[in-house]
């Protein structure tokens, strides 16, 4: 843990008050201690809780399996010709075998296991590895439902079953529980780095939620949203997705659904009187973020946001109770969403509930809860339980009535929650109030 708490003391230093990002060399350091955290003291107890003794992923260079993807060491940022990793699991002797049949080791975790010159052959070196070990269960990363767990090619799927005996062939399973636990699965080390890492989301989004990027009349919705898009740049982080800032106004109808979700916003010269709205999140040492706010500007006389829109704004707060009070382990995505969406119902709200796993990837593998054009469960990934140790961005939103503007407006919010064995957290808190931009 001595590097952990290295990082802890860089992440807790200036940079624009609170937080230093590591250089590039101190995040590789703690990606490979992430990964060999994960493949020492994790993996084991994922490949036993999926009942796979064996797993094997199979990539190209520039063709990665998405799951590979989150196993190479920071200094692979691809991997090399055909890589084959084969993970065996020996839980009597409470031993991992972690192997590359592959020209080179892959770092300092995963040992390559192929000797070109005595066999020639990589998939014969593969059959022999298999045989040596006889798992009685192999599994390769086939889905029907979930992208990131069918990372298997149709290339390298035919070279495998050409090269298999009949007698191992027939042990091939769907790795896919077992794919979606290992994206899925945070460990403490992971967590801690969370933690910080959402809380540089929110100070981003404040900065740009203020007069130090918005000048009303002036600055666009479009300007701050690439000014957010620079200020990761200049930070040395990255974006999963393109940011977007949205305008809702009193006299102007609400958007659709689709509308929002589909065609984008059109950028508008943010004024006094405007609710705004961003959608935002970054990506470092291989986590991610996901993180919708709303802010307000200030009218001329006014010193605070209407309470018509701060009673709106808590409706939306009321929601994420509702569906985070609902995180039951065992409990599929599509329990979680009808008995949330009921519960609102009954309360008078009028909500929209579109939940998705958060972590290695943006949207991520685990329980889908639901989406904004599937209000009534997602058939395959909604069917997924809901596992400890799990991250999730709770994005959702309620329509609201504003009898002062003669509308409806729509309070959307997303903030990155914790499900571990003590139930439900926000990694780091959730936003209680809108915030409040100056008019002049």
């Amino acid at each position: 843990m001595r590097i952990l708490v290295f990082v802890a003391f860089l992440l807790t230093q200036s940079v624009y008050g609170q937080y230093e990002i590591l250089s590039e060399r101190d995040r590789a350091t703690l990606r490979d201690e992430i990964l060999a955290d994960r493949f020492n003291n994790l993996l084991p107890e994922l490949m036993d809780r999926a009942g796979i003794d064996m797993w094997i992923l199979i990539s190209r260079e520039y063709n990665e399996d998405p799951v590979m993807r989150t196993m190479l060491p920071a200094k692979w940022l691809n991997a090399r010709r055909r890589t084959i990793l084969v993970f065996y699991r020996n839980a009597a002797n409470g031993t991992i075998d972690k192997l590359a049949v592959a020209r080179y080791n892959v770092g300092e975790n995963i040992q390559s296991a192929w000797n070109k010159e005595e066999e020639p052959d990589q998939w014969k070196a593969l059959v022999r590895l298999i045989k040596e070990r006889n798992p009685k269960k192999i599994g390769i990363n086939t889905s029907d439902y979930f992208g990131i767990a069918d990372g298997l090619v149709k290339t390298d799927y035919e070279g495998l079953l050409k090269a298999l005996p009949p007698e191992e062939e027939a042990k091939l399973v769907s790795a896919e529980p077992l794919a979606i636990s290992w994206i899925e699965t945070r460990t403490e080390m992971e967590m801690e780095l969370y933690n910080t890492l959402v809380q540089i989301t929110h100070d981003i989004i404040a900065e740009a939620f203020s007069r130090k990027v918005i000048t009303p009349g002036v600055t666009t919705s479009d300007d701050v949203v690439w000014w957010m898009r620079q200020k990761v740049t200049d930070l040395g982080l990255e974006t999963w997705f393109h940011p977007t800032v949205d305008i809702q106004r009193s006299d102007e109808a609400l958007k659709s659904h689709i509308e929002s979700f589909s065609n984008g916003y059109k950028d508008k010269t943010i004024m006094p009187g405007d609710l705004l709205h961003c959608d935002f999140g970054i990506t470092y040492v291989s986590l991610n973020t996901d993180c919708q706010q709303h802010a307000y500007v200030l009218k001329e006389g006014e010193t605070e946001v209407p309470s018509y829109l701060a009673d709106a704004f808590k409706l939306g707060n009321r929601l994420q109770d509702i569906l985070t009070d609902n995180f039951v382990t065992g409990r599929s995505g599509n329990e979680i969403l009808l008995k949330s969406l009921g519960e609102a119902k009954a309360e008078g709200l009028r909500p929209s509930i579109y939940t998705h796993p958060l972590g290695t990837y943006g949207h991520s593998g685990g329980p889908t809860i639901g989406m904004w054009d599937s209000q009534g469960g997602v058939p395959g990934t909604g069917d997924y339980p809901l596992y400890p140790n799990t991250v999730y961005a709770i994005e959702l939103n309620t329509t609201v009535r504003i009898e002062p503007w003669d509308k409806d407006i729509r309070v959307m919010l997303e903030e990155a929650g914790f499900y571990g064995p003590n139930g439900f957290r926000y990694v780091n808190q959730r936003q209680e109030a809108i915030i409040t931009i100056p008019g002049n």
